[in-house]
C-alpha cells in the first residue's frame, strides 16, 4: 500500500538510547537501520542541573540531531504514533507506515506537568521554575541568585522519573551558593521527597544524610507536592505514609513533574498493563519484550526496575544491539543487563557523589581504587567535563 516503507531494524527515538543502539548496530555490520525522530535537536540533559545552578550554559547541552545520527542510518524525521506488533508495523504522525523485522523502542519519557494542579500557572510566575525544561533552567539560576531570605522548596514526585537525583542536586547546589553568599542561615530550605530515605542504597544515603544536615535542609520524607497555589505562593504537601496534607508558603519553588511512558505508547499492546507508568514490558536482563520477541526496548520508556539514567542506557545499548543481531540470526540471546545505573549527585558547587549500583542495590564502583561513597572534588570534574566528552564522542558513536 502507499506510504509504506520497510527497515530490517527500526528504532523509535533519537535520544541517548536510540542513537547509541543505532551506532552499535552499524558497527556490527547491520546495513538496514531506520530511526524515527521528529526533533532537529539533540540534548545532553544531565547538564541541565548545572545550567540551573549557573555552572553551565544552555547552549553547550544542545547539538543538531543530524550531527549525531550514525552514518548509514536512515533518519525518518517524523513522530511515531502507533505500533502494531502483530503486523510488525509502526505508524507515524504523517500517516506513513513502516514495517520492520526487529523493533527497538526508546522514545524517552513523558513529563506529566498537569498531574500537579496549578503547575502550568506557577511556572508562568517569577517564583517557580524547573530544570526539567531547558527553557526554564536559566530561570532557576536567576531565582537562586535573587533569593536572599524566606522559604525555598525543592520537590520530587513519586514514581519513576529520569535522573532521580536531579531534584536533590539543585537543592544542594543552591544551598552551597547561599552559604557562599552568607545568606543560607536566612533561608528555610525544604526538600520534599516521596521516599522513606535519602537514597535507596544505604552507603550513599549515609553521605546524603550528612550533606543535608550540613546545609540544615528540612527534608520531608514519604511526601510530595500535590498542588501549587501560584498567586498565594503556597504548596500543598501530602505525606503518603501518614495520609495527611499540609500547606507551606514559599518564596522560591523548584518543581519536578510526575513522569510516565508517552501517551501514544501506553495505548499500544507493548505497554505493560500492570506496569506502573505503563512502560514497555521487557525482560529486565535481555531487554526483549515479554510477549513480542521481535521487539526490544531500553532507556526511560522501558519497564526495567533500575533508575532511569543515561548511565543505564550506556550499559543497556550494547545488550540490545547484541541481542537484536542474535535474534535476527536465530541464535540465543546472550546479552544480559545487570541493572547498572549511575547517579552523579552534585552535593556542592565543586563536589560530587558518584552513586553507582545495580539490581542488587549494592555499590558497583567503576573506580574501585577510590572511595566513591563520599563527595569528592575529582568526581566533580568528571561530572562537569569528563562525562559530557564521553557522551558526545564515545557513547553516541557506539564506542563506550
Amino acid at each position: 500500500m502507499p506510504n509504506t516503507i520497510h527497515h530490517q531494524i527500526l528504532i523509535i527515538g533519537g535520544g541517548s538510547a536510540g542513537i547509541s543502539v543505532a551506532a552499535r548496530l552499524r558497527r556490527k555490520g547491520c546495513e538496514d537501520v531506520g530511526l524515527i525522530e521528529p526533533s532537529e535537536k539533540h540534548y545532553y540533559q544531565p547538564l541541565w542541573t548545572l545550567v540551573g545552578a549557573g555552572l553551565a550554559s544552555a547552549q553547550e547541552t544542545v547539538r543538531s540531531e543530524a550531527s549525531v545520527i550514525p552514518k548509514g542510518v536512515a533518519w525518518i524525521k517524523d513522530a511515531a504514533t502507533d505500533i502494531d506488533p502483530e503486523q510488525k508495523v509502526v505508524t507515524t504522525a504523517t500517516g506513513t507506515r513502516i514495517s520492520y523485522d526487529r523493533l527497538v523502542v526508546c522514545p524517552g519519557i513523558q513529563l506529566d506537568w498537569e498531574r500537579i494542579p496549578g503547575t502550568a500557572e506557577a511556572l508562568a510566575t517569577p517564583s517557580v521554575s524547573s530544570n526539567y525544561d531547558l527553557e526554564l533552567a536559566p530561570k532557576t539560576w536567576d531565582l537562586i541568585q535573587k533569593t536572599r531570605r524566606g522559604t525555598a522548596v525543592f520537590a520530587m514526585p513519586s514514581g519513576p522519573i529520569k535522573c532521580a537525583g536531579a531534584p536533590q542536586k539543585i537543592a544542594y547546589l543552591a544551598a552551597d551558593y547561599w552559604r557562599q553568599q552568607g545568606v543560607l542561615q536566612d533561608i528555610h530550605v525544604v526538600l520534599v521527597l516521596p521516599t522513606p530515605g535519602m537514597f535507596g542504597v544505604p552507603e550513599f544515603a549515609k553521605e546524603l544524610e550528612r550533606v543535608v544536615a550540613d546545609y540544615g535542609i528540612d527534608v520531608r520524607f514519604t511526601s510530595e507536592v500535590t498542588e501549587i497555589d501560584a498567586p498565594g505562593r503556597c504548596v500543598t504537601i501530602t505525606d503518603n505514609a501518614a495520609g495527611t496534607t499540609s500547606r507551606l508558603d514559599f518564596d522560591m519553588l523548584h518543581i519536578v513533574p510526575p513522569q510516565s511512558a508517552p501517551d501514544w505508547l501506553k495505548n499500544t499492546p507493548l505497554a505493560g498493563a500492570d506496569v506502573p507508568g505503563h512502560y514497555v514490558e521487557v525482560d529486565k536482563h535481555t531487554l526483549q519484550h515479554m510477549r513480542y520477541p521481535d521487539v526490544f526496548a531500553l532507556g526511560d520508556a522501558g519497564s526495567t526496575p533500575n533508575s532511569k539514567t543515561g548511565a543505564a542506557i550506556r550499559k543497556q545499548a550494547p545488550v540490545v544491539a547484541q541481542n537484536v543481531v542474535a535474534s535476527l540470526q536465530g541464535k540465543p540471546l546472550t546479552g544480559s543487563y545487570s541493572g547498572y545505573a549511575s547517579c552523579p549527585l552534585t552535593t556542592a558547587r565543586d563536589k560530587m557523589l558518584l552513586a553507582e549500583f545495580d539490581y542488587t542495590m549494592k555499590p558497583t564502583p567503576s573506580f574501585p581504587v577510590i572511595d566513591t561513597t563520599v563527595s569528592r572534588k575529582d568526581m566533580w570534574y568528571l561530572k562537569r567535563h569528563g562525562l559530557p566528552l564521553m557522551y558526545w564522542n564515545l557513547m553516541l558513536t557506539g564506542r563506550a
